[in-house]
């Protein structure tokens, strides 16, 4: 246990760097989640619109040019963004030793994440601990350190949960899961549906190996249960691959509909493409505040 605690304790400062330098990659090239609303900062200038009332002109600017001009401010009101990682067994896997373990990409892309909400103005939080949204460097470095040191109870009951367990969150709220999201569809339907009673939106982020995508395995193959399945052992991999792809392919469509209906996104990222990407997308994703289309690559993976 005590080598563990050290081996977690030296992966935190180099995890919280790495999220940062993503997070920083990603802040150079995009507007962020700004948008019109009530403020007193300037935003941009727009083009007069037929729905737009008289007293909305800019006369001053719309002076210097031909046409007339609307100046908008920033919506000024911070929002709290609650954030989580599945912890199962899992998460354990990666097909190749140069890539990382699922669980490690997606609790990079979240602490990111957090990193980029953060320098926008936003509250974040981690589903699960019992933490209220907070803003600044202080709260990045908790939620990292609730992330990788959670109290033992919690840590001992996320450890075989592969969905965030029941919490009361404020009406309107906005949450961010990332995990592979492989379990049952009726479970997820359900935990999703409990959420979205309380018009709380939300993303899924399905984090995937790309074996897990596209199952390239030949000749005689053991696989090895990660959640207590049991292990199986095939002659001829290969064969198993075409009602595979077509049953991950049904299972994501089922999920895409489950978060259409609920009004959520899901995104799917896979372990082989860069974070920095992945993180653009998703950022944009929440900018728009919109539902994607059914199961939309991030990061360029994507159906193979």
């Amino acid at each position: 246990m005590r080598g563990r605690a050290e081996s977690l304790g030296d992966s935190l400062p180099g995890l919280l760097i790495e999220a940062e330098r993503v997070a920083a990659t990603v802040a150079q090239g995009i507007h962020g989640r700004r948008r019109v609303g009530m403020g007193e900062t300037f935003w941009q200038y727009r083009n007069f619109e037929a729905h737009d009332a008289a007293s909305a002109v800019d006369w001053r600017r719309s002076a210097r040019s031909d046409g007339l001009f609307v100046r908008e401010t920033e919506w000024e009101a911070a929002q709290s963004v609650w954030l989580w990682a599945d912890s199962s067994p899992s998460m354990d896997y990666r097909s190749h030793a140069r890539l990382p373990m699922k669980r490690d990409r997606a609790e990079l892309l979240l602490l990111a994440c957090a990193a980029l909400l953060l320098r926008g103005g936003e509250r974040v939080a981690l589903m699960g601990v019992g933490d209220r949204p907070a803003m600044g460097r202080a709260a990045l470095e908790r939620l990292t350190e609730r992330l990788l040191f959670p109290p033992a109870a919690i840590a001992a009951a996320e450890s075989r949960r592969d969905l965030p367990s029941e919490e009361r969150l404020p009406r309107h709220a906005q949450i961010l899961l990332f995990g592979d999201f492989l379990s049952p569809l009726e479970d997820i339907e359900a935990r999703i549906a409990g959420l979205a009673v309380r018009h709380v939106r939300g993303v899924l982020v399905q984090v995937l190996d790309p074996a897990e995508e596209a199952l390239p395995f030949t000749g005689r193959t053991k696989f090895l249960g990660l959640e207590a399945e049991g292990d199986l052992t095939v002659g001829k991999a290969e064969s198993l691959r075409p009602r595979y792809i077509e049953r991950l392919r049904a299972h994501r469509a089922a999920l895409g509909d489950i978060a259409r209906a609920a009004g959520w996104q899901l995104l799917v990222h896979h372990t082989d493409q860069p974070a920095e990407r992945a993180l653009l997308t998703l950022f944009m994703a929440l900018a728009q505040e919109a539902p994607a289309r059914e199961g939309a690559a991030i990061g360029g993976g994507g159906m193979r």
